[in-house]
């Protein structure tokens, strides 16, 4: 059995090719792909060749942890049906390339276990649970706070604020230095850095990634307030001590979901508490993958692009 997956040779070598897919074992799924979604985090780091060390990372790749498809052979152990809807968070079953990720593919083989299933409703936006989970991994457990201040209003900074609203807490504040990124605000107010006065945050959550604007946010902090480092870094964190010193500042990193978080996200999504809409700006075929990938990481004005797996109206 083979596929048709997005295959990353290497830094900026890009293109569609075919894969042997490994043979399902017992427990795993066959699924085919209906939308994948580019990650404009750590995908762009393996796209430009800037990722540091990673665990399972080589050339060539299957890049995609953001997929939604269709169920097409399950065993009567798994527990699902042939027809049913699952988000897919990447997959690892090719021959001749690296799964990291791995979702970006027109089949794909994945133990049953690792997906879940959605309402078809979804549609393309049923790929943003990855997202969405990541947010909310940032956000719940014990000796955790919401946002007061979201740094960058990305799709992840959006998801955030939304979050944040949905959990019933006062509605926070978003930085965006690029001015067309201030649209598309849902019951909070985006803003320029500069234009902020307020130095008395509690809990400020980065989704920019950016290191440069550490001391800033250091300095914006209440005594004893935290920074959560929710997007992912590829150079050395530093900051200047003394004005953390005076703050008593405190430092989270935020990682990955858990499956625990993917569940409790869907359930939001479903209860209508938390919506996924307007943050898929531009879908584009998978034969058009090598500009659609370009565009996603080069493109301001691009949020968050969707591959298409199925024929294109």
């Amino acid at each position: 059995m083979d596929t048709t997956a997005v295959l990353l040779k290497g830094p900026k070598d890009l293109d569609v090719d075919t894969l042997q897919l490994h043979v399902p074992g017992d427990g795993d799924l066959v699924v085919e792909i209906e939308h994948s979604g580019i990650s404009t985090g750590t995908e762009k780091l393996f796209w430009s060749g800037e990722m540091p060390p990673f665990p399972g990372m080589g050339y060539p790749l299957v890049p995609g942890y953001e997929a939604v498809g269709e169920v097409v052979e399950a065993d009567r152990a798994t527990g699902f049906k042939v027809g049913e809807r699952v988000f897919v968070p990447g997959a690892n079953c090719y021959d001749g390339a690296f799964g990291l990720f791995g979702g970006a593919a027109s089949r794909v083989v994945t133990a049953s276990d690792r997906v879940t299933r959605i309402d078809a409703g979804h549609g393309a936006s049923g790929a943003l649970l990855a997202l969405a989970a990541t947010a909310r991994h940032s956000m719940a457990g014990l000796n955790k706070s919401v946002p007061d201040l979201i740094v960058g209003h990305g799709v992840l900074g959006r998801l955030l604020a939304r979050l944040t609203i949905a959990a019933g807490a006062p509605a926070p504040m978003v930085w965006e230095i690029d001015e067309s990124r201030r649209k598309g605000a849902q019951g909070y107010e985006v803003i320029a850095p500069e234009d902020d006065p307020r130095r008395d945050y509690t809990s400020v959550y980065d989704a920019s990634g950016s290191v440069e604007v550490l001391n800033d946010l250091v300095g914006r902090l209440a005594k004893g307030g935290e920074i959560v480092l929710a997007g992912f870094y590829t150079t050395a964190i530093s900051f200047a001590f003394p004005p953390a010193f005076m703050k008593e500042a405190r430092f989270r990193v935020a990682a990955e979901w858990t499956h625990d978080d993917l569940a409790a996200t869907r359930a939001l999504v479903e209860g209508g508490s938390l919506s996924l809409e307007n943050l898929i700006t531009h879908q584009a075929s998978h034969l058009n993958a090598r500009a659609a990938y370009a565009q996603a990481f080069t493109d301001p004005d691009c949020l968050k692009m969707i591959l298409n797996w199925k024929d294109v109206a």
